[in-house]
């Protein structure tokens, strides 16, 4: 059973205008990126009642709190109300910030959120993490909210560059790894343009629904969902850093080769197991260029891992396939060595 926040929908026009209406905001406005204006607003503008529309840049580098600020300045300018609502229609980083700018705006206004990349639909979208990056580290300042309705419309999906769906597909590998052997099965015998998203998409949410709805705030089980991403955030934070952005996805897929190496070496995943994991994973994305020094400032960068307790670094690792252990200490030599054992693969 999915939250009653959370609606499958092959009609979003009709679908958002009942959630409006039922509702009875006093005003509405759009937060949206240029992208998602040309190729997604236009299908659900009709829907909507008198509002204002505010665009924003697309791009991670576009997360952070100097855009936060045009948000809240144009809510502000717009006169907002608490009674008013914000509808952000965009990907993973929209879904990201708007829901954060919602979240905070007058100590927090309505937001619905309407997800138009894979990504956001089998992860950012669910389960109330807002946030943006600070000084290039990920989701660095953030709280904890859940929108009063997350609306999957598969068709978005179709608007998408192939790159942007292979990111998002970086989260179902995720959540096979970590849950599911029997689904695991399945994606690895297809090819990354050859796999059903409508199943992948369904079995991801309702994960995620249950894992969250379990967890809100990430005191335990939650955790099993940063798979992959202490290793992957910290080279994606040094990347974008160093102006050599990659997409999320591509992060995530490296951190779960480079995890999936400690936990290889550690006993907790089968050398049979991990060379299935890694080769399918280079298959799809192929290998993130990084050199000695780039390890180096990323292993770095793993001690201001959210998930770390004092000293700890802290991580997700594989416990065969299907399963996962929150809260492993991983040392810097460790991190390094993973890194390193990324770099000399062949691809």
């Amino acid at each position: 059973m999915l939250p009653d926040n959370i609606l499958f929908s092959a009609d979003p026009t009709n679908d958002l205008l009942a959630i409006l209406q039922k509702k009875n905001y006093s005003q509405v406005a759009v937060l949206t990126d240029e992208n998602c204006r040309r190729h997604c607003y236009p299908l659900l503008e009709r829907a909507l009642p008198p509002h204002q529309v505010i665009e924003v840049k697309s791009g991670e580098e576009q997360k952070n709190l100097d855009t936060c600020t045009y948000i809240w300045q144009a809510m502000t300018e717009q006169a907002l109300d608490r009674h008013a609502v914000l509808i952000v229609l965009g990907g993973g980083v929209l879904g990201d910030m708007g829901g954060f700018c919602a979240a905070t705006y007058k100590r927090g206004i309505d937001f619905i959120l309407v997800p138009t990349t894979l990504l956001a639909q089998v992860d950012a979208s669910i389960g109330g993490k807002l946030g943006v990056d600070f000084q290039h580290l990920k989701n660095h300042i953030g709280v904890f909210q859940v929108p009063v309705m997350t609306l999957l419309y598969s068709g978005f999906l179709k608007t998408l560059p192939t790159a942007e769906l292979r990111s998002g597909y970086a989260e179902v590998i995720k959540h096979t790894l970590i849950s599911d052997r029997a689904m695991w099965d399945v994606i690895v015998r297809n090819s990354f343009t050859d796999q059903d998203w409508n199943t992948l998409v369904r079995h991801s949410v309702a994960f995620k629904a249950r894992v969250t709805t379990e967890d809100p705030t990430e005191k335990g089980l939650r955790k099993i969902l940063n798979a992959g991403h202490t290793i992957g955030h910290a080279v994606e934070s040094y990347l974008l850093g160093s102006n050599r952005r990659i997409l999320h996805g591509e992060a995530v897929a490296l951190g779960l080769i480079a995890e999936g190496y400690i936990a290889e070496v550690r006993g907790m995943l089968s050398p049979t197991d991990f060379q299935q994991l890694y080769r399918y994973i280079l298959s799809v994305y192929g290998k993130v260029a990084l050199t000695e020094e780039d390890i180096e400032a990323a292993t770095t960068l793993t001690v201001q891992d959210k998930k770390n307790k004092g000293n700890k670094v802290l991580c997700v690792l594989q416990e065969g396939i299907g399963n996962a252990r929150w809260d492993c200490e991983i040392s810097p030599e460790a991190v390094k060595e993973a890194l390193r054992f990324y770099r000399s693969l062949q691809i």
